[in-house]
């Protein structure tokens, strides 16, 4: 739910995206009110912020000027009818939200989707809309946010709002695109409507300069906070690397060419150690395998000879498959997502790197294990699956995976 008064937003409908301002519920006098942009019979959508723009500074007689924040809104920037990303609502495309699993994302679209789209309803009578969001309490929960979907009963609950949706969403769009009024570009004034394109771009430029600025202050603030990135492995771009698997902690050395992962190994075999002990010794009396080639290894070697250099993985850099299987076998609430992701990304960038297709293999023979695996990090590629009991040919083929990646080690 957002706290600011008055907020310009991007709707998506049937016949495009248009542009309004919305006015979330507020107080007023002891009642609560909500408000769109909009005359005496209809809330008013454009074809572009620009036109927005444009009518809101010639025009003095709107349901909003009536708010109370309605001065402090529009005596801010020309960038003011700029929605940000967050204040994109997908009406139209509701139902692929729920395509996919509860994550937090599709969560918090569905809700904010739903939160303007009552408002809509209600402020422009869309009758249809309304009787929707009156007669399904199902829809309430989703405000709640993911974690009320992590329970046992959350996917059922999940995919009864799915049908929910599916049954009627169709007609709730079309009583909402009827409670909306179009303003058509010939209504404006051309000249005011390209002077308002400019000052926008303007706007958005400095914005855009703003935003650079702010990030590179993050970046600054972020460089000094950790420690890894001045020291010899982040300045080289070659990164320590742990895999806990089965049970057994092994580690090596990964880095980068071009987005192209390059292991310390040689020939398809990763050289992997017991202790980050045996790996610091190691590199100092051998030098036949494919990081050597990199520019920035004998930065690596001249500060092991100086005894400069302590192997230490920094936590993005640690995988640990240990129990992903088992918990495949539990079923798709008992996996840590972001274990299984990070896993998976090991898996390839070795598979990758070895020019081995055995992964890829393994995947095309076992099309539901693809879907699976998309499915559960969120790829675009699951939409429309959703997996069911029994787990257990995912876990086997995630166990061959986790094997194929251990035949890839020199020691284990």
């Amino acid at each position: 739910m957002t706290t600011r008064a008055i907020l310009p937003v991007k709707i998506s409908l049937t016949d495009g995206d248009f542009y309004t301002l919305w006015a979330p519920t507020w107080k007023e006098k002891g009642a609560e009110w909500q408000a769109f942009l909009g005359d005496d019979q209809h809330v008013l959508v454009f074809n572009s912020p620009e036109e927005l723009l444009a009518y809101i500074n010639t025009t003095r007689s709107h349901d909003l000027v009536d708010h109370p924040k309605w001065e402090e809104f529009n005596s801010q920037g020309d960038d003011r009818v700029l929605p940000s990303d967050k204040q994109y609502y997908d009406i139209i495309g509701a139902p692929e939200f729920l395509a996919g699993r509860p994550s937090h994302d599709n969560v918090s679209h569905l809700s904010r989707v739903f939160q303007i789209s009552r408002s809509l309803a209600d402020v422009a009578n869309a009758e249809q809309a309304q009787i929707f969001f009156a007669s399904h309490s199902i829809l309430g929960n989703v405000s709640r946010g993911s974690d009320h979907y992590a329970g046992e009963n959350g996917m059922s609950e999940w995919s009864g709002v799915g049908r929910v949706v599916l049954s009627n969403w169709e007609q709730v769009v079309r009583s909402l695109d009827e409670a909306v009024r179009v303003v058509d570009s010939q209504e404006l004034n051309a000249e005011e409507v390209a002077a308002a394109a400019t000052s926008i771009e303007a706007a958005k430029e400095s914005r855009a300069a703003a935003d650079e600025q702010r990030r590179a202050e993050e970046e600054a603030r972020a460089a000094e906070e950790d420690p890894y990135d001045s020291s010899v492995w982040g300045r080289a771009g070659i990164d320590p690397v742990k895999v806990s698997i089965q049970g057994q902690s092994v580690y090596t050395l990964r880095t980068y060419l071009n987005g192209a992962p390059v292991f310390l190994g040689k020939y398809g075999e990763i050289f992997t150690f017991p202790s980050t002990k045996h790996l610091g010794r190691w590199i100092l009396e051998n030098d036949d395998h494919d990081l050597a080639g990199v520019s920035t290894w004998e930065d690596v070697l001249n500060a092991a000879n100086a005894g400069e250099l302590t192997v230490e993985v920094h936590p993005d850099n640690s995988y640990s498959f240990n129990g992903i299987a088992a918990d495949i076998a539990k079923g798709t609430d008992a996996v840590d997502t972001k274990q299984m992701g990070k896993a998976y990304e090991l898996l390839a960038d070795a598979a990758d790197w070895a020019k081995d297709d055995s992964l890829n293999s393994l995947l095309l023979a076992n099309p539901r294990m693809q879907d699976y695996l998309a499915y559960m990090l969120g790829s675009t590629r699951a939409a429309g699956y959703v997996p069911s009991a029994p787990f257990n040919d995912k876990a086997e083929a995630w166990t061959e995976m986790e094997q194929q990646l251990i035949k890839r080690f020199s020691k284990f």
